[in-house]
């Protein structure tokens, strides 16, 4: 058994970062918006989130459907998130990606070993993902449109 499967999946401090989200609400009129759901538990994130002339995210805002997991995972993003554009995040996604499905070295993002509790729980991976998808949704319209 790992160090990370003996670690209590919920804890204080993944909990702490869904209160987070509170001041993170969504724009129902942010020129750019995305939205994604997980296949494997149904939860869903809206974005919405403005641009600056270089490309890279400016403001954002979130409406998160989805646990706690999730909901720690949209924080972590939201935090960071600012200065980002879609070749960014675009490799924050796939470092992600492999990162939970592999293990391997945490990818660069800030606070993102918080969410080591969650790899053996691939159930919640895709929730994990949430964030970085819908802002590539949002801001691929915003690509295709240049």
């Amino acid at each position: 058994m790992t160090a990370a499967s003996r670690t209590t999946l919920y804890s204080p401090q993944m909990l702490a970062l869904a209160v987070e989200l509170a001041d993170i609400s969504l724009d129902p009129h942010a020129p750019h918006s995305g939205e994604v759901r997980s296949r494997t538990c149904g939860s869903t994130l809206a974005i919405g989130c403005t641009i600056d002339g270089a490309g890279a995210i400016s403001s954002i805002g979130m409406k998160v459907r989805a646990c706690a997991v999730g909901q720690a995972a949209a924080a972590i993003f939201a935090g960071d998130a600012v200065g980002r554009n879609f070749a960014d995040l675009e490799a924050a996604e796939r470092s992600i990606a492999a990162w939970l499905s592999s293990g391997g070295e945490l990818p660069d993002w800030p606070r993102l070993g918080m969410l080591e509790p969650a790899l053996p729980h691939q159930g919640r991976h895709e929730a994990i993902l949430l964030p970085w998808r819908a802002a590539l949704d949002a801001l691929s319209k915003e690509t295709a449109s240049r």
